[in-house]
């Protein structure tokens, strides 16, 4: 029996949340990386018209819309973890050509 192969190609960056220091593999099954890759790109193309309405809205700058978002996503009860909600603003952040920075002032340990 062939093993399943999805139609869905999943992105390098999401799939190293997955994978261990020291390995190449994923630790999850395919199948959850996938349902967690789908909802983690969906969850980044639903917030990126949001951020750029509030980026225009409250006058603010780019950072500090991606950072209010991964706060948001943090915000109990928690959908997704902190690797993939840092994921989902990283992305948001690509689909609105805004310019990567990082969340280190926002993640803590």
């Amino acid at each position: 029996m062939n093993e399943y192969t999805p139609s869905i190609e999943i992105p390098p960056s999401f799939l190293q949340l997955y994978v261990v220091p020291g390995r190449t593999k994923p630790s999850a099954p395919l199948s959850q990386v996938l349902t967690e890759y789908e909802l983690c790109e969906d969850m980044a193309q639903m917030l990126a018209p949001t951020a750029a309405d509030m980026q225009f809205k409250l006058g603010v700058t780019e950072q500090d819309v991606i950072e209010r978002c991964y706060l948001g996503l943090r915000t109990e009860p928690c959908v997704l973890n902190a690797a993939q909600s840092a994921w989902v603003v990283q992305r948001m952040a690509e689909i609105l050509s805004w310019p990567w920075q990082n969340l280190e002032n926002v993640v803590k340990a």
